[in-house]
């Protein structure tokens, strides 16, 4: 067969069906992209894709071989509610009521604020899902139990907003529960629970199954879809199918680096919801090292756990036929800290509680695996997700887009990620972290260098403090 054609010949063939093989890229699709969203609550950048070789997961990991990996990416504000609300409206906190959990139902008593991106892409023919937990409250309905249906969190946002409870009953129950339909009781519900079981043990497992089912009805319409999905492992409590924690066996895990508090402890907090709302059974990780060992061990078997969750969506999308034209991105909504600074939690402005993953995987994107190394943060997605799709951005966004850095893994941002914590802020560059008290206190500094090695003197706090103050956000 082979005398039938010249080498030129067959170099041109195998050239060609490469070419048809290849998926297109977002400019050569003539439809408008769909987007899947995929959050993750309190996710550490504590992943393969990551460099954390004793991490499993792989799900997450194959979609950042497939995308772009944002090495440091960062997020406004260490607590759920109001990180995402930086997420849905591409703004820097302006007041006290944006750096709490109610931060996004406070947007529904102003009418002059800005368009969240889920009411953008929707006035833009876009179909628009939420299942699970996407803005603070699971299924976007507050309320006693979460599922009042004339207290919308974010009104206008959603054709479809679910929380599939289960035996947990009410969403509220769901987002806290153990195994088997318990609800949490403040101080008495276990931090830690692994069982025997279907992945449908947990809440998860459930709100996967459902986002799956939203998948399948999507893509038989002919409008572009935006589907979020919130995945509410690895929060508290820390819980999993027996088999993710197996995954863990023998296996040598990391100790905990930087455990001591810091000397100068700015927004330091005492782990108030990890020790205050669940039963350790008279056990502190921070003095007992063998029990910090194995709440970091529930953490990763809860985050195995999600990571599974992850996969069952992505090859939910590969075979509706949709891939090729949907872009994928997966966001961890802040950091937490697993025994670092002598913290076990959040809520405060340490990297721990901050930095957490963005994977962007777009069809056809150049260089698919390489990471960007440039400091990115959570109120650029909403700018990134109009470039991509074509879709006008409203003005008043803080964000930039992020379409330079999926074109280019090498591109530079302008460097700098902004947090915000009760009356502080912190300021991420390449090389430092300049954290800023309140305004009672405005002259008091504390900074972290990177990589750390040692603490900083007066001097250095100094210079660099004269050098970041005036780049402070001032509402």
């Amino acid at each position: 067969m082979l005398s039938r054609f010249s080498l030129p010949a067959i170099i041109t063939l195998v050239s060609v069906a490469g070419l048809v093989s290849a998926p297109p890229t977002l400019a050569q699709t003539k439809v408008k992209p769909n987007i899947l969203f995929i959050c993750v609550d309190d996710l550490r950048p504590e992943l393969g894709c990551y460099g954390k070789s004793h991490m499993h997961t792989p799900n997450i990991d194959q979609l950042a071989a497939q995308g772009r990996v944002f090495s440091r990416h960062y997020v406004q504000v260490p607590t759920c509610g109001a990180s995402r609300h930086s997420l849905v409206s591409g703004r820097y906190p302006r007041a006290g009521s944006d750096r709490g959990n109610g931060a996004i139902s406070a947007r529904a008593k102003n009418d002059k604020l800005t368009p969240t991106f889920p009411q953008v892409f929707k006035n833009n023919g876009y179909s628009t899902v939420a299942v699970g937990k996407v803005t603070h409250y699971p299924g976007g309905l507050m309320g006693s139990e979460w599922n009042d249906p004339k207290q919308v969190e974010m009104p206008g946002a959603w054709d479809r907003n679910l929380m599939p409870s289960g035996e947990w009953k009410t969403p509220r129950n769901a987002m806290h529960g153990i195994a088997n339909g318990v609800p949490r009781t403040r101080g008495k519900t276990p931090a830690l629970e692994i069982k025997e079981g279907p992945d449908t043990l947990y809440p998860d497992g459930l709100i996967t199954n459902t986002a799956i089912q939203q998948l399948g009805e999507l893509t038989k319409s002919e409008q572009p879809w935006l589907l979020a999905v919130g995945i509410i492992k690895p929060h508290l409590p820390f819980t999993a199918p027996k088999k993710y924690w197996d995954l863990y066996e023998g296996q040598k895990l990391p100790e905990v680096t930087d455990p001591e508090k810091p000397k100068r402890f700015l927004t330091w907090n005492g782990s108030g919801e990890f020790f205050g709302g669940y039963n350790h059974q008279g056990k502190d990780p921070r003095k007992d090292a063998e029990y910090a060992a194995l709440v970091r061990r529930y953490y990763y078997a809860s985050v195995s756990y999600a990571d599974a969750q992850v996969g069952k969506i992505l090859t939910s999308l590969e075979k509706s036929g949709q891939k090729n034209n949907t872009i994928v991105v997966l966001w961890g909504d802040h950091g937490w800290n697993l025994g670092e600074k002598a913290i076990w939690g959040k809520h405060s402005l340490y990297e721990e509680s901050l930095q957490v993953p963005l994977i962007i995987s777009t069809p056809g994107i150049s260089k698919a695996g390489t990471p960007a190394q440039a400091i990115t943060e959570t109120i650029d997605i909403f700018p990134t997700l109009c470039d991509l799709t074509g879709v006008p951005a409203p003005d008043g966004l803080d964000g930039v887009s992020l379409k330079a850095q999926l074109d280019n893994p090498a591109a530079d941002s302008d460097g700098l990620a902004r947090s915000f914590w009760g009356g502080s802020q912190s300021i991420r560059t390449d090389k430092y972290r300049l954290t800023r008290g309140g305004k009672k206190d405005q002259t008091n500094y504390n900074l972290f260098l990177f990589p750390e090695t040692e603490a900083p003197d007066q001097a250095k706090v100094d210079s660099v403090s004269s050098e970041l103050a005036p780049k402070f956000f001032k509402p």
